[in-house]
């Protein structure tokens, strides 16, 4: 059933049941991703018998492959509709953990990883791209909202399913990467059988990310979104773990128990708090969230002068970044969707997709290098970047639109016995 202006009637919280649909599907790619990610490298070097390095590079290039295919995403999900890309990247996604999985030689393995990155530098643009124009616009933080928790929630499950199958040894991890291969597949059906209503925008214009690069207020907005995604993504798990193990002492298993907590808060923290944001001012969101995360760093640092609480106060800090995740994203990618011509909008999420991978890409290289040489150095440099970022959301704010610069309350619901397909 669809609405006098095209769009589905809406569900619980406001959703469509296209939008519902896609959610799942979310879920299930999360599920499958979550089993999968803590075991790459053991598998590869532990189960299949390559050195530690080569492992590294093959996960590596999970990684750098997406960096590059982002940007291209964006040309073909404004082409040919973000449905279309994000079904091809599952697809993607499905032949290359499925190659991993079968990779007896690293020639294989990177073959399969290179497929596999590409899918992943295509899926973040396109669902975020598919997930707004689905959405109408006063409902897009909350379909942001319920895709953070269906992502965290399948991670945190699939962490819990990873540790048990792998327990079984290369059998194990095999089925891990297939039964990774197959949630994709299953989106993909979603995508192509079940979600029929992929609303298109106008022909593409002409200039493509000339344009985009010419929007200040956007170009802002993702250089600012890669310095919080470095520290407030990517610190709590390539930055805490080796400083709370060195030099707190702290056990390996409790380390994995504050990406847990960090997981659970979103779950539990994202949908009140894209509620809360209803109303108020994005940037002030988004800045809010660089300083909670910015603040859990400094924590961090101060764990190794707390003694017997040290551990208690990694947990906290952990809770926190997942408060400041919350906040900023409960602003960002609805925001994006605003600023973006419907023409260009696979090139403007391709352009923060490629923003988010940058800035995953920073914390483990450049983290890791201040780590060695400091802890202090190492945390009061991630704190920094935080506040640096806190108040270059804030100066973004006289860039926007002033119909941009405030999260908007969602209409009434649409009455579904009032309307019919």
């Amino acid at each position: 059933m669809v609405d006098d202006r095209g769009f589905a009637v809406r569900l619980a919280f406001g959703l469509s049941r296209d939008l519902w649909l896609v959610q799942i599907g979310v879920f299930l790619n999360a599920l499958g991703w979550g089993a999968v990610l803590p075991f790459e490298v053991i598998y590869l070097h532990d189960g299949r018998g390559f050195s530690l390095g080569a492992a590294g590079l093959v996960v590596g290039t999970l990684t750098g492959v997406a960096v590059a295919a982002a940007p291209l995403a964006g040309p073909l999900i404004d082409r040919l509709g973000a449905r279309a890309v994000a079904a091809g990247a599952g697809v993607a996604l499905a032949v290359g953990y499925a190659g991993l999985a079968l990779a007896s030689t690293e020639a294989r393995a990177f073959a399969a990883a290179a497929i596999g990155g590409a899918g992943n530098g295509a899926l973040l643009p396109a669902q975020s791209t598919l997930i707004a124009a689905l959405a109408t616009p006063d409902v897009r933080h909350r379909a942001n909202a319920v895709s953070r928790v269906c992502t965290n929630a399948g991670f945190g499950l699939g962490g819990v399913l990873g540790g048990l199958v792998a327990a079984r040894g290369l059998h194990g991890f095999e089925s891990l990467f297939l039964f990774n291969a197959a949630t994709y597949l299953v989106y993909v059906g979603v995508l192509i059988a079940v979600v029929r209503r992929a609303p298109r925008g106008p022909e593409p214009v002409t200039g493509g990310y000339r344009r985009v690069l010419r929007d200040g207020a956007f170009v802002r907005l993702a250089v600012t979104n890669t310095v919080i995604i470095a520290v407030g993504w990517g610190v709590l798990p390539w930055v805490v773990p080796p400083y709370a193990e060195s030099d707190l002492g702290v056990d390996a298993k409790l380390i994995g128990l504050l990406l847990f907590a960090n997981a659970a808060t979103v779950v539990v923290a994202q949908v009140p708090i894209a509620r809360m944001a209803e109303g108020r001012r994005r940037v002030v969101m988004m800045a809010t969230g660089a300083v909670l995360i910015g603040a859990a760093c400094l924590l961090v640092l101060s764990a190794r002068e707390l003694g017997g609480a040290a551990y208690a106060a990694l947990v906290v800090a952990s809770i926190a970044i997942g408060v400041g995740e919350c906040f900023h994203t409960a602003a960002l990618m609805p925001l994006v969707a605003d600023l973006a011509p419907e023409s260009l909008r696979g090139r403007y999420m391709a352009t923060v997709g490629l923003s988010w991978w940058t800035g995953l890409a920073l914390a483990p290289t450049v983290g890791t290098q201040l780590l060695s040489a400091s802890a202090s150095v190492a945390f009061v440099s991630c704190a920094a970047a935080a506040a640096a970022a806190a108040m270059s959301m804030l100066a973004l704010e006289r860039r926007l639109p002033d119909e941009l610069r405030l999260t908007p309350r969602p209409a009434p619901l649409v009455e579904p016995s009032l309307h019919n397909a």
